[in-house]
């Protein structure tokens, strides 16, 4: 931005604007910015997008509006996109190895007086962070390829020295774009939507998260279990085996290495009988 006025605001995106626009706008009525939308880095809810979604994410979000902190309010309309670039860095890597690639936008706002503070703000660097919303048709897991949360594996953990993230593609939809204050993704942001979520349908993703936790819980037992049972295991590859067993093998594993782990280490009794000479020597101290 040169002089506190902005990019200069060449005749391609003038007739870009103008083809949003309603009425014909000029070089002079509009304010021009451009900014970051979103990347294909993992981000902090350890889910990222592939770049085919960044591509699609720029297709759809080309004439949206921008809004403040995702309010969708027609009050809260503050700009709008009128083009996007994916923008590729051959010389940078993300965290899942490939090549960085960030979604830029260039949008605009009209120059009146109630947006003249919005423009002092983008000037001075206070409004930068923004975050789009979106709805993904898929999620899949870095570590095994299982898709919308159908594995056992959990964002965030490493498995074998691999980090777990979720990979967001098949992009449907993209909502609008707003100023936020903390985005989702450390250089621009995102909210993530899967689509509008029935009731059914969330009581079977509520009931489907109870059983993983439950085989988590019960596959963390029989690996105790199993290092108890025997000193030579080596617990780190009993517990990746143990990651591809389901509940009958589990169960039947924690019947076998209980009884194992208790004849090696029988419980002690509790009580214990008293000779006769121990009875008499107690009677000293009754009173």
């Amino acid at each position: 931005m040169e002089n506190g006025k902005g990019p200069a605001v060449t005749a391609e995106d003038l007739a870009l604007i103008n083809g949003l626009a309603k009425a014909e706008l000029t070089e002079e009525q509009v304010y021009v910015f451009t900014l970051r939308l979103c990347d294909n880095e993992v981000d902090r809810d350890f889910e990222r997008f592939d770049s085919e979604a960044l591509e699609r994410m720029g297709e759809l979000l080309a004439g949206k509006s921008g809004l403040f902190d995702h309010q969708w309010s027609a009050r809260e309309q503050a700009a709008r996109l009128f083009r996007t670039e994916v923008v590729r860095e051959p010389a940078r890597k993300t965290l899942a190895g490939d090549e960085y690639r960030w979604l830029k936008g260039w949008a605009y706002l009209l120059r009146t007086e109630k947006n003249g503070e919005l423009i002092a703000e983008i000037e001075g660097g206070i409004k930068k962070e923004v975050s789009v919303g979106c709805a993904a048709g898929r999620s899949v897991c870095s570590v095994c390829g299982a898709e919308n949360g159908g594995c056992e594996h959990v964002p965030g953990q490493a498995y074998g020295g691999e980090l777990c993230f979720r990979e967001l593609r098949d992009i449907t939809d993209a909502y609008e774009w707003s100023f936020v204050a903390v985005p989702a993704q450390r250089a621009a942001g995102v909210l993530k939507r899967f689509g509008q979520e029935r009731e059914g349908e969330r009581t079977l993703r509520k009931e489907a998260e109870l059983g993983r936790k439950y085989l988590k819980a019960l596959r963390r037992e029989v690996v105790r279990l199993a290092m108890l049972a025997d000193d030579g295991l080596d617990g780190g590859v009993f517990a990746r085996a143990a990651e591809r067993l389901e509940e009958p093998e589990l169960l039947e594993l924690r019947k076998a290495y209980e009884v194992r782990a208790a004849g090696r280490f029988p419980a002690p009794a509790q009580l214990r009988r008293r000779d006769a000479a121990e009875a008499e020597d107690a009677e000293a101290f009754r009173i």
